[in-house]
């Protein structure tokens, strides 16, 4: 039960770091989708910012999912191998 309360918290950052990585990655999805509509009617400038603000977002998501979230999970792995 100790062991359980101990990875507790580390488990927490993983699920945290996961699920942010995640909802980025789906919020620079949904900007890129909206970017290319915006194009095709015509509104070039907005849809160049927002092409620009969505590869920040997927740039952002993915450091997160790799500086982060990958970190979280060895850290958690190791924890759980240790017993």
């Amino acid at each position: 039960m100790d062991s359980a309360l101990e990875i507790l918290p580390e488990l927490l950052e993983l699920v945290v770091f996961g699920l942010g990585s995640a909802g980025l990655s789906v919020a620079g999805l949904y900007i890129e989708q909206f970017a290319l509509t915006t194009a095709q009617s015509g509104q070039t400038l907005l849809a160049g910012w927002a092409a620009v603000i969505g590869c920040v977002v997927l740039v952002f998501a993915y450091l997160l999912a790799t500086d982060k979230a990958a970190k979280s999970y060895v850290k958690v792995k190791r924890e759980l191998a240790e017993g």
